[in-house]
């Protein structure tokens, strides 16, 4: 898991104001995109990318400005990570398409547990049910 937190480090540092509005403006369509995933191996996914999309939108719109800045811009970059077809493994990989995408949204909800426990909480979303499991 270190090596997936080293990428999601460096990704989450090349996320500038203008990536983070340009994701803003896509994430709309996006969030439709995300629940077309089908990955049994990794039933969390779906919801873990809603909940990264939510915090990241309310964040960056100024309605929930608690988020450390390092778990915007991780949530940023795993997002980005998420919505690209080709990856370390590509999403057309029978059962495994998405493992890379879960690895690295797992490591920015795990890296940010607090952070975003507690915007969970602000949100009235049961944190057990968004859950950094595979």
């Amino acid at each position: 898991m270190a090596e997936i937190a080293e990428f999601v480090n460096r990704g989450a540092a090349l996320v500038t104001p203008a990536v983070a509005e340009k994701v803003l403006r896509q994430l709309p369509f996006w969030k439709v995109e995300f629940t077309q995933i089908t990955e049994p191996l990794f039933p969390h996914l779906v919801d873990q990318l809603e909940f990264l999309a939510d915090a990241v939108e309310d964040f960056a719109e100024g309605a929930y400005k608690e988020l450390p800045y390092c778990a915007f811009a991780e949530a940023v970059f795993a997002l980005i990570y998420a919505h690209k077809k080709v990856g370390i493994i590509p999403d057309f990989v029978l059962n495994f398409g998405h493992a890379d995408d879960s690895s690295v949204v797992r490591a920015a909800l795990i890296k940010n547990e607090k952070a975003f426990a507690i915007y969970a909480g602000s949100q009235g979303v049961e944190w057990s049910k968004i859950t950094s499991n595979p």
